[in-house]
């Protein structure tokens, strides 16, 4: 092979180009701000420079580093494990001035396989993004002013490849002045970088001596996993160009692997395992596997059952169906059988088209936030079912919403104009968007409130091709709206609802309450998430409300006794004004539960006996084999609020956990937190509650969303 000076080509190896999925996302971000990017070094078919994170740094905390290359369409560089042809891009970072560190460990993100003939390589193309955590110490020479800087000094080396391969290095260098880290225009490069980042595995998996990888867990199905297949940390092991032959059942996978003679028997295998679903979304997992000695027996992929899907859109069925009969959606059921009962026999022309108007807004609602989240999970991000309800302010908007429902149906006003045209008439008639409106605020309160089946339908939904998700989403808004449809379009049972009468406006009222009770509840998880501040500011916008409605309601009065007048309209403008100054408190409850740490709260709220959860005190213990519980929860969910307060915090329940030995984790997601969702993404579930029992030993068990004591018990007895 002839070898020419650094311009020239001076190695030869074979492959081809493909877009790495870090390039992919570092693409579409914006080039414009450069503020903490070092000066580039370039050749013709890459260009170097030297990243941070933040724009300034006081040692506090790990600095996020990271090499960032820029390669020419068609080459690509490599990752960790080059495979077979190639070498890694290698960074000595170094700091000096007011702090100083040194480091050289690259954060890979999840390469992608390049095939040519017999070679297989790992590798990136495009905008390529390597991170490096840089631990900071101050230097013997720190100097007492604010002037100090800390200088960065990386030299990195790596080789860009197509069909020929050229090696190229750098010598970069960044200055970071002295102070609290500041996000840089960088920033999002680094999100980018973290999300195509292996998250740990919570399979248990082995390696046997015939090569096959076996894997175990009750969320793997066929219909989860319709591709996979593993990169090793380290070359030599296995045929890396090779077919890895799949097979999926429920509760295990296996991927047949060709062993090399230097992989021992006895020794571990480690790497990247890329679960692939339906509708072509990745997951990538750092999964380890221990020897085994035992092969297990050939079988053959198994095929998803034609009734997967109907089954799924049975459970968004049922799950919609029960959420009728949560705290939060109960009273908006009861206040639209109310208008039935109201209306009698004679309207059922009205009453049809009233239950297609709300069953409208509930459908719209649900495809709307099934649309979002589908969005949300192809573009790389983790959020789950309820994710809303991580948002204080969301939570805000929600409890001003439902305490101005519990007025009005306390009677101080009505939401939409009434009809002045008879001075006798006494019940406001409401038109269609009324209904539609209640639709949806029934979809909004009731996602906290996760019912049975609705986690694996939620799942199925959110893996499969997004015209099915979508479709299942419709079927968990039908069951929302199938008991008010049914009242509505089957005379039989509206005949069988009590007549009309006084008992109605003391029912209206009464259903005020569970509302106000809700609200007390929604304050409750938004001083969670957003600290005490919130408190404030969420009461005082309690206190205007309650004004511009009371207002609203006292000219609603005055318009039906004397008709428009300007008396009317001035407190019309009154209760506008209490209305925009209770909103004008929005931004600033926002900026201040940014402020709120997103953890604060969680040591002082676990009882005695329960650990905060980690990923890595979970497969410690497992690793120990120590039984392990874990108790995936929120503030916002209902389901898992009761679930505690029956079954798991209960005497009976701690005393059974202590007898067996068993460790409850609980991990709190009220709060966003990329560890739970990466947990719940690897169980393929999109919401809390999650609950998963490991007796120490096998596959992890996933128990059901509604929680007894006596199912608990009989899952933790040996």
């Amino acid at each position: 092979m002839r070898i020419f000076s650094r311009s020239f080509i001076t190695r030869l190896f074979a492959a081809v180009p493909f877009a790495a999925s870090i390039g992919l996302l570092a693409t579409t971000l914006p080039n414009a701000a450069h503020a903490k990017e070092s000066a580039a070094v370039s050749t013709e078919l890459s260009q170097a420079t030297l990243i941070t994170a933040s724009d300034s740094t006081d040692g506090s905390a790990p600095l996020a580093v990271a090499l960032r290359l820029r390669l020419q369409p068609g080459w690509h560089t490599y990752g960790q494990n080059p495979g077979d042809a190639g070498e890694p891009t290698a960074v000595t970072l170094t700091a000096q001035g007011a702090l100083t560190g040194q480091t050289d460990h690259i954060t890979w993100p999840t390469p992608r396989r390049i095939r040519e003939a017999s070679l297989m390589s790992y590798a990136y193309t495009g905008d390529v993004v390597l991170p490096l955590a840089l631990s900071l110490a101050p230097s013997e020479n720190t100097l007492t002013d604010g002037s100090r800087n800390t200088v960065l000094n990386a030299h990195a080396t790596w080789l860009v490849c197509a069909t020929l391969c050229v090696p190229e290095e750098a010598t970069l260098t960044l200055t970071l002045p002295y102070g609290p880290p500041t996000p840089s225009a960088q920033s999002p490069l680094f999100e980018a970088a973290s999300q195509a980042t292996p998250v740990p595995s919570p399979y248990h998996a082995t390696i046997a001596p015939n090569g096959a990888l076996h894997l175990s867990g009750p969320d793997l199905s066929p219909v989860a996993v319709k591709k996979a297949w593993f990169m090793p940390d380290q070359s030599g092991l296995i045929d890396q160009p090779a077919e890895q032959p799949l097979t999926v059942h429920n509760g295990s996978l296996t991927l047949k692997l060709k062993r090399l003679p230097e992989f021992g028997l006895q020794q571990p295998l480690s790497g990247t395992l890329v679960l692939q679903d339906a509708a072509g979304s990745q997951h990538a997992l750092a999964q380890k596997a221990e020897p085994t000695s035992t092969n297990p027996p050939d079988e053959t992929l198994e095929t998803e059952p034609e009734t997967g899907l109907f089954k799924l859109v049975l459970f968004a069925f049922l799950g919609g169906l029960i959420l009728n009969l949560m705290p939060c959606v109960f009273p908006i059921l009861a206040m639209k059988a109310l208008v039935v009962a109201r209306l009698g026999k004679t309207e059922r022309r009205t009453q049809t088209v009233s239950a297609l108007c709300y069953t409208f807004g509930i459908l719209i609602t649900f495809l709307t936030l099934g649309g979002l989240l589908l969005g949300l999970r192809m573009a790389g991000n983790t959020a789950g079912w309820g994710f809303q309800f991580q948002s204080p302010l969301f939570v805000t908007l929600v409890t001003w919403l439902l305490f101005v429902m519990a007025l009005n149906l306390l009677g101080v006003f009505e939401f939409l104009p009434v009809n002045t045209g008879s001075k006798n008439q006494t019940t406001p008639q409401h038109g269609h968007w009324h209904d539609i409106l209640t639709g949806i605020l029934a979809v909004v309160v009731a996602t906290p409130c996760t019912a049975p089946f609705m986690g694996v339908a939620i799942a199925g939904a959110l893996s499969g091709p997004p015209v099915i998700g979508l479709g299942i989403f419709a079927a968990m808004g039908l069951g929302l709206a199938a008991p008010y449809l049914v009242l509505t379009l089957a005379p039989g049972l509206a005949a069988h609802l009590p007549r009309p009468g006084v008992w109605m406006q003391y029912l209206r009222q009464f259903l005020a309450f569970p509302l106000l009770g809700t609200c007390v509840w929604l304050l409750w998880v938004a001083t969670l998430e957003g600290g005490a501040n919130v408190v404030l500011l969420l009461s005082t916008g309690l206190v205007l409300l309650a004004f511009a409605v009371w207002l609203y309601g006292v000219a609603q009065a005055r318009l039906i006794q004397h008709g428009h007048s300007r008396g009317t309209a001035a407190l019309h403008g009154l209760a506008l004004l209490g209305l925009i100054a209770a909103l004008a408190l929005a931004p600033a409850l926002h900026h201040l539960a940014g402020q709120a740490p997103t953890n604060a709260t969680q040591p002082a709220t676990l009882p005695k006996g329960v650990e905060a959860f980690t990923q890595e005190r979970f497969e410690s213990l497992k690793a120990q084999g120590k039984p392990v519980f874990v108790d995936m929860t929120a503030a916002w969910c209902i389901t898992c609020l009761v679930n505690e307060r029956v079954a798991l915090d209960t005497a009976s329940t701690q005393q059974a956990f202590a007898r067996y030995g068993v460790t409850l984790l609980r991990g709190d997601w009220t709060n966003h937190d990329p560890a739970i969702s990466a947990f719940l993404k690897a169980h393929h579930r999109d919401g809390v509650p999650l609950y998963i029992y490991n007796a120490g030993h096998g596959p992890d068990q996933i128990l059901p969303q509604i929680l007894t004591p006596g199912l608990v018990l009989k899952t933790i007895t040996p």
